[in-house]
């Protein structure tokens, strides 16, 4: 039984890391219909950013994400502008794909010329401390990391919901065509959506290069993943993201403590065939389908 528990713990900690990365995958989603292979890529250029923060100056990882989201959302926003928006609507939801993962190979690139493929880590003076809790270890790092993630989760869900932007954005996922005679300037929201998915990953990247090792290829185990997560969550649901996170955070945790750790990762895509089995829209999609 201990081991269970401290598998879930590590799992819910794992998991609302994971919900971060998706939900910016999620808002792409909703507001564009678009699924952003390169959400990885960016999550791993946030990654490196920090690490170069970090290294060079010295700048704790929690820290970077003041300068790296900025940073990040420039950037998302940019590649919205040059390479989505020019694509015909009917054509979209198709040319997407090629075009987020021509993206991803070019920001792969970039990394590679950069950094080169040495694995790096971010070592932070806490990165093995740790706290005893009812007999149960909880590591620094991954509760920072969890935190972090439920407060910025916080922040985004309030600029949805509270917010004149956060307004727009919703009213372009329900029904893009009344948004627009209602004055909404569509272009721009997509663009602002795009970069609030790349701020999201500068976060994420941030905590996920103190957690694990990574290369500039690493996006590509972490696009699926994400992906994962999103469709069993269901497709533009921020809630359903934040859940099939958490469920694959501690699946994935539970079956590396009890069984093989190979199958830790296949076990991502067990649950997502177990589920759209029984509910092909995911947990969420049926009733929150086209609403954040």
């Amino acid at each position: 039984m201990h081991t269970v528990i401290q598998a879930l713990i590590l799992g819910v900690l794992t998991g609302g890391v994971y919900a971060l990365m998706a939900s910016g995958q999620t808002i792409i989603f909703g507001v564009m219909k678009v699924v952003n292979l390169a959400q990885g890529a960016l999550v791993i250029a946030g990654a490196y950013l920090s690490y170069s923060l970090f290294t060079s100056f010295g700048l704790d990882p929690f820290l970077s994400i003041l300068i790296t989201t900025p940073a990040l959302f420039g950037v998302g926003a940019g590649l919205q502008w040059l390479f989505l928006r020019p694509l015909r609507e009917e054509d979209r939801a198709e040319l997407s794909l090629l075009v987020t993962f021509a993206v991803a190979l070019g920001i792969e690139g970039v990394l590679s010329v950069t950094y080169k493929t040495t694995y790096r880590t971010i070592q932070a003076s806490y990165a093995d401390r740790s706290f005893s809790v009812g007999g149960y270890q909880i590591s620094a790092v991954r509760l920072y990391a969890f935190l972090l993630s439920a407060a910025l989760l916080g922040v985004l869900y309030l600029v949805l919901e509270r917010t004149k932007f956060g307004r727009a954005i919703r009213a372009t996922v329900q029904n893009p065509e009344s948004a627009r005679l209602l004055g909404v300037n569509a272009r721009v929201v997509a663009a602002a959506g795009f970069g609030i998915g790349a701020a999201t990953a500068a976060a994420a990247g941030a905590v996920y290069g103190l957690l694990y090792s990574f290369n500039s290829g690493s996006h590509y185990d972490l696009i699926s993943r994400l992906l994962s997560i999103v469709v069993l969550g269901g497709l533009g649901s921020i809630g359903g993201s934040i859940v099939g996170a958490l469920v694959m955070g501690v699946v994935a945790s539970l079956v590396a403590a009890l069984g093989p750790p190979i199958w830790s990762d296949f076990s991502f895509f067990i649950v997502l065939l177990a589920v759209l089995l029984l509910r092909p829209r995911g947990l969420f999609g049926a009733s929150l389908r086209g609403a954040l």
